[in-house]
């Protein structure tokens, strides 16, 4: 048997993710998790053969949580779920030892072939992204100025853009006050803007506020 644990906040998805791989797996039994150091604590106890993992859970960002994973499980393979579209986060999410990405809008006809794939020991990225990321590397297309954040900035920006204050992400990312006025600074130094409404400008033209 197959023992997958699904990691996402929220109870739809992970009934779905269920019904669709019971149909399509009849070897696989399944764990789940709501939160991410529940997630990390679960796999430091228990032996699963694949993780499905949610990028935005209530305690952790789900990269951090990966990163934690891989520090005891190496080679534990991890799919990334997640609401956020691939030229967001997948190579994100790949560097970070993923060994694959899908968006939570697939067809179940592609979460099946990503988890196929990853446990025959492949990566799974989706095949159109990966043609337009080697044409956009062909093109020599000049990467945009927030690809070269940290996840964690990343992740204030678009809490900023989605008009939170200092203290509510704080609160939210589990940060002292100071340590997000950093992380305000050097993303406007990143980007290039000088202001809070020209970050938010540049997180709506690039499509970062959800």
């Amino acid at each position: 048997m197959l023992r997958v644990i699904i990691a996402d906040d929220h109870p739809v998805v992970l009934k779905g993710l269920k019904e669709i791989l019971q149909e399509n797996f009849s070897d696989m039994i399944f764990d789940e998790a709501r939160r991410g150091y529940e997630l990390i604590n679960k796999i430091h106890k228990n032996d699963y053969n694949l993780v499905l993992l949610d990028i935005s859970l209530p305690d952790i960002n789900g990269l951090e949580a990966l990163k934690e994973i891989k520090k005891k499980r190496t080679r534990l393979p991890v799919l990334i779920v997640s609401m956020y579209p691939e030229e967001q986060y997948a190579i994100r999410s790949i560097k970070a030892g993923a060994q694959g990405y899908i968006t939570k809008r697939s067809a179940s006809e592609e979460l099946v072939a990503a988890v196929n794939k990853i446990l025959s020991g492949k990566r799974y990225i989706n095949p159109v992204f990966a043609e337009q990321m080697v044409l956009d590397f062909e093109s020599d297309t000049e990467t945009p100025p927030h690809e070269k954040l940290s996840i964690r900035e990343l992740q204030v920006m678009k809490l900023v853009a989605g008009g939170l204050t200092n203290k509510e992400i704080a609160e939210q990312l589990h940060l002292s006050i100071n340590t997000v006025r950093t992380y305000r600074v050097r993303i406007l130094e990143k980007i290039s803007v000088k202001k809070t409404n020209e970050l938010i400008w540049y997180a709506v033209k690039h499509g970062l506020v959800e």
